[in-house]
């Protein structure tokens, strides 16, 4: 088959969770014999990086970029307050993009067009006018959940008020544009029955992350810095700075008075000044690292304060892929294979993520049984060129 993907930022190199979610389709479809074609937005936040991308990328992919500037606008976003667009999902047009995808769709012809996100959902209507082919919506989450999530944690009324605002545009735009597509591909089975309970009529199947277990080697036991905690995460990604923000808060103090020399490493790109500058005892800001896979590995513990945020945790698939033992909240665990106390510990509030931190941190034996348990489960559960193949099948029954 021939597989035009349209992402909402370059899928390669995968920096962040989106784009290793992204890659794992590309590298996937590939894997299993079939064309791909790839056209990306290309932002500020997530610019195209030419020079880190190997030939062979280049000439399997086509990779193509049109560079849009998303950046929060205040005018454009008080001028959306007197439309009915969503001002989330409206960033991510513009004429150049559509004029670029009518030159690919006008130059050949293609089985599917994969959408990555509603974010790009603008071009389904350029798509239709010049072409037959059918299209298929990876939804990566439930997008306005997140903003809901995110209105329930602030106390700011001012912010509140325009999250809500901002959440009830994209539900509107959400539910609506999904009808126009031929398929829906949601990463987790809670995202694909709550559209099916939304009245999404069309064909709606869920296709959870993959990885390439030959990536993910976990580092041996005296390369690993037990015990250690540790979170990665894109900070520009507003349900992770508030996951954060929380954790220091509300969690570290009791941690830090039971655990005086235990070290907490904070990692991810785009830090918001003020983590930058924090100065609590033994909380190290790594800020972006070069090598994710080779931060993790040398760190034992994984902290996930999600409080907010939908879809699959990337970072907990790799995680559990690198032999990490791994301490979530239950919304950051949605969406994956998990049972709390053989491959997960699932903790929600301060309280438990002392008791459950703590028993990892006394008994290096129970923390070795997590953390092995937690490695098999991804392996087991989440190969890419299986959940691609399951993919393609999709596509075809279309």
């Amino acid at each position: 088959m021939k597989i035009l993907q349209i992402c909402n930022k370059p899928p390669f190199p995968p920096v962040d969770g989106g784009c290793v979610a992204m890659n794992a389709i590309t590298s996937g479809l590939l894997a299993n014999g079939h064309k791909v074609k790839v056209l990306a937005v290309s932002t500020k936040k997530h610019p195209f990086l030419e020079k880190q991308i190997p030939a062979e990328y280049f000439k399997r992919t086509g990779i193509e970029t049109v560079f849009i500037d998303t950046s929060l606008s205040v005018s454009k976003g008080f001028s959306n307050l007197f439309s009915k667009g969503s001002y989330n999902v409206e960033r991510f047009y513009s004429k150049a993009f559509e004029s670029k995808l009518e030159e690919i769709l006008s130059a050949e012809n293609y089985d599917v067009v994969h959408f990555e996100s509603i974010f790009v959902a603008p071009y389904l209507e350029t798509v239709k006018r010049f072409s037959q082919v059918k299209t298929v919506l990876r939804a990566h989450n439930v997008e306005h959940q997140i903003w809901e999530r995110m209105t329930t944690q602030t106390s700011n009324p001012l912010k509140k008020m325009y999250l809500r605002f901002l959440a009830k545009r994209l539900k509107e735009y959400e539910l609506n544009v999904l009808k126009r597509f031929d398929g829906i591909a949601t990463i987790t089975d809670e995202d694909k029955n709550y559209f099916i309970e939304k009245g999404i009529a069309i064909k709606v199947d869920s296709f959870p992350l993959g990885i390439d277990s030959a990536q993910y080697k976990p580092a041996l036991t005296k390369d690993v810095e037990f015990p250690s905690l540790f979170h990665l995460g894109s900070m520009d990604w507003m349900p992770n700075e508030e996951a954060i923000k929380w954790f220091l808060e509300k969690v570290w103090i009791d941690i830090h008075s039971a655990f005086p020399d235990l070290k907490l490493y904070l990692a991810g790109r785009n830090m918001p000044e003020w983590l930058q500058t924090l100065q609590l005892t033994n909380v190290i800001i790594s800020g972006e690292v070069v090598n994710a896979q080779g931060f993790m590995s040398k760190k034992a513990i994984m902290v996930v304060p999600l409080l907010s945020g939908g879809g699959m945790r990337v970072k907990i698939i790799e995680g559990m892929a690198l032999g990490k033992a791994i301490v979530s909240t239950t919304i950051g665990a949605e969406g994956i294979e998990v049972k709390d106390g053989d491959n997960i510990l699932i903790a929600d509030t301060p309280e438990q993520f002392l008791h459950q931190i703590g028993k990892c941190v006394n008994d290096i034996n129970f923390y070795n049984r997590i953390a092995v348990n937690a490695r098999k489960n991804a392996l087991a559960n989440y190969d890419y060129k299986e959940i691609a193949g399951k993919l393609i099948y999709f596509y075809k029954q279309l």
